[in-house]
């Protein structure tokens, strides 16, 4: 009874533990899906927070600031602190900067850098969205290569018995037994070699989809879609306005002009408005040194402070000037680099669009051998073995055609995203 009793809790387990479904994933979908749950965009997001906070604190000089403590203590002689300040047992400090153009230009300089930090967000969702498309692109290629190999192994194995039995009866040399024997042994490790290859790609599409290790997934054999085909003279002008990094070059030139107008600022007065409170004691001896005593004190009013000359100032000035000149050529030799590398891409993907067309015609030229033979086999002008090699060939071919179909995939989504016109993928 107890054996019983096990053995059902047991299949009971296993039924609770069944591998969930498999999901059917169109590439758009698969595209949402990382999007949701990638992790690098998830950190560029929490860098773009930093950022932000830090962006705040340099901005907190010009607003209201306002400090309560105690300054109270023993005094021998006249009553005084290391601060300056005279002692009390209370005190309330506010201060808020009106003019201050370098801490102004300080404060501009972090702004413009936390928006260069949601560029960085930008680009993290469109190396999200290249990978996750590249990678589905790749997997779906390769369960079709496979589909396609198992068929070439099985003629392959066709071959090798027509060929052994020919062999002993006398008809064909041991070298054509060895040779089929190699096609064979060939079709197998290319098997292997793509089901390992197959197993990285659902790993890393498991793992920027959010799924579970075992969740299984079908793919439909999704392209690019029409959207994403842009001609290569528009691509060079949207790149100049949305590429990553010459908005990141942009960014960094608005960044040290704030910088350098706020320390050529220098030159100009401050302005500060500055108050405080204190409730000083008679034990710290004020009557003895003044000749009144006030218990309550408040003082009010604008700190203004004219710079006559300062090294300080000449030398943040000029190193302003150097920075900016350095961000400028960095912009100019940014765009330089864009537009050559999209033009190159460009002549890529033509290149990759006639790959495509020349494995299209080998594939229909292998597929009309294919039925020629299959003809004359009917008629019994050709034999078994001469059919199944051309199926081989073409199988080859259509391994060839979707390889060069995905290398075009891939070439233009390298293109579009170079261009910052990824986002057409998911259109």
């Amino acid at each position: 009874m107890t054996a019983i009793l096990l053995t059902g809790l047991a299949a009971s387990a296993a039924l609770g533990q069944e591998a969930p479904a498999p999901v059917s994933l169109t590439l758009r979908r698969a595209l949402e899906l990382a999007l949701q749950n990638s992790k690098d965009i998830k950190i560029a997001r929490i860098q773009a927070s930093v950022a932000d906070r830090a962006a705040m604190i340099g901005k907190a000089d010009f607003l209201p600031n306002l400090y309560v403590g105690s300054g109270a203590g023993y005094t021998y002689g006249i009553p005084e602190t290391p601060g300056g300040q005279a002692p009390s047992i209370f005190n309330v400090t506010y201060t808020e900067q009106v003019f201050n153009l370098p801490l102004r230009g300080a404060a501009k300089e972090q702004e413009e850098q936390a928006k260069a930090q949601k560029i960085l967000l930008e680009d993290a969702r469109s190396a999200v969205i290249a990978g996750t498309a590249t990678g589905y692109l790749e997997l779906a290629k390769i369960r079709h290569s496979l589909e396609l190999l198992r068929k070439e192994n099985e003629s392959a194995e066709r071959i090798l018995g027509v060929t052994q039995e020919r062999a002993g009866e006398g008809f064909e040399l041991p070298m054509e037994v060895t040779r089929a024997q190699l096609t064979k042994a060939q079709v197998a490790q290319k098997i292997l070699q793509l089901e390992s290859r197959q197993d990285e790609l659902e790993t890393y599409l498991r793992d920027q989809l959010g799924f579970a290790p075992e969740q299984q997934f079908d793919l439909n054999a999704d392209d690019l879609p029409g959207a994403a085909e842009q001609e290569g003279a528009n691509l060079v002008a949207m790149a100049m306005v949305d590429n990553t990094d010459i908005r990141l070059a942009q960014s960094d030139v608005r960044a040290k002009e704030f910088r350098y107008r706020g320390e050529k600022g220098g030159l100009l007065p401050t302005v500060e408005l500055v108050s405080v409170y204190s409730l000083l004691a008679k034990f710290n001896n004020y009557a003895q040194f003044f000749q009144t005593f006030q218990r309550n004190n408040l003082n009010a009013g604008v700190q203004v402070q004219m710079p006559i000359f300062s090294a300080r100032t000449k030398a943040a000035i000029g190193l302003a000037d150097v920075n900016l000149q350095v961000a400028k050529a960095n912009l100019e030799n940014k765009k330089n680099q864009v537009s050559a590398d999209v033009r190159k891409k460009t002549r890529r993907l033509r290149e990759m669009d006639a790959a495509k067309e020349v494995a299209r015609l080998q594939l229909q030229l292998a597929q009309q051998s294919v039925s020629a033979l299959q003809s004359q086999f009917e008629e019994g002008k050709t034999n078994l073995r001469d059919v199944e090699r051309a199926r081989l060939e073409e199988n080859d071919r259509w391994m060839a055609y979707l390889d060069a179909t995905f290398e075009r995939q891939r070439s233009q989504v390298e293109l579009l995203r170079t261009a910052g016109q990824l986002d057409k993928v998911m259109e």
